[in-house]
């Protein structure tokens, strides 16, 4: 958190999204399957690191998501418009981080 405060100048902290370093994130996108590692000072994915799901959700798609969101982490409910965990079965950040 403290190289993103002194990156940008604000830490963005998405509510109830916590996981552990280790946790593993796999989404398939265009028939092809992308892992991201959860690591101490942000993700691995491809063997690089980033700073935010969002960036590795920029770089796979090649256009701006919401990284939880695309790793189904959380989506916009659509009877209220608001952010949660997704009801459609997918775990959310704290069963993930638990295993």
């Amino acid at each position: 958190m403290t190289k993103e405060l002194k990156g940008k100048g604000s830490i963005v902290v998405t509510p109830g999204l916590s996981l552990r370093p280790g946790t593993r994130l796999v989404r398939e996108w265009r028939a092809r399957t992308h892992t991201v590692v959860v690591t101490q000072d942000g993700f691995e994915y491809a063997g690089k690191t980033f700073p935010s799901l969002t960036k590795i959700a920029q770089a796979i798609t090649g256009a701006h998501w919401s990284g939880p969101r695309f790793f189904g982490l959380i989506r916009k409910d659509a009877s209220n418009g608001q952010l949660g965990s997704d009801a459609a079965g997918l775990p959310d950040a704290e069963e993930l981080a638990n295993g």
